[in-house]
């Protein structure tokens, strides 16, 4: 089950967003990389957007294993614990924020880190840009803005 995140989930969007970096992104990116990703989902920002109602929750037997959050036409934060990945449920997160987005707008952005590319590719999106930002120690965040019409 999807529903929007409450106040009282921040505890558990958290983990999904800091468990599932820590966990995948060690694997593609170096350090550098892998702390700004995790700096800029920070607490704040979590809460904000949990605030502005922009945050998705999934739940499997009452527990949160995934989170979406979708701002006007951008997918942002996918994420899904590790232990339930390649479940279908990266698939019915992104299923659920197409079908919002389709509602009000004809193409939808989103910013692609290595490890979910090919999953954007096989769901129909573009490269539309190609980011490096510097971060620490000199390591480089790659990443690429993709679109999608729909």
């Amino acid at each position: 089950m999807i529903r929007a995140a409450r106040e009282t989930d921040f505890g558990s969007v958290k983990n999904i967003t800091q468990t599932t970096i820590w966990s995948v992104y060690p694997k593609y990116y170096p350090s550098g990389a892998v702390q700004f990703f995790s700096d800029h989902h920070s607490d704040d920002r979590i809460k904000a957007d949990i605030d502005a109602g922009k945050v998705f929750l999934l739940e499997v037997d009452g527990n949160g294993v995934g989170t979406v959050t979708v701002s006007d036409n951008e997918i942002n934060r996918l994420f899904v614990l590790p232990d339930f990945q390649r479940k279908g449920y990266g698939r019915e997160l992104m299923d659920f924020a197409e079908e919002m987005i389709r509602r009000e707008h004809d193409h939808i952005i989103l910013d692609a880190s290595l490890p979910a590319k090919q999953l954007y590719l096989k769901r129909g999106y573009v490269a539309t840009k190609y980011n490096m930002i510097e971060t620490e120690n000199g390591d480089y965040l790659c990443f690429d803005v993709m679109e999608k019409h729909l």
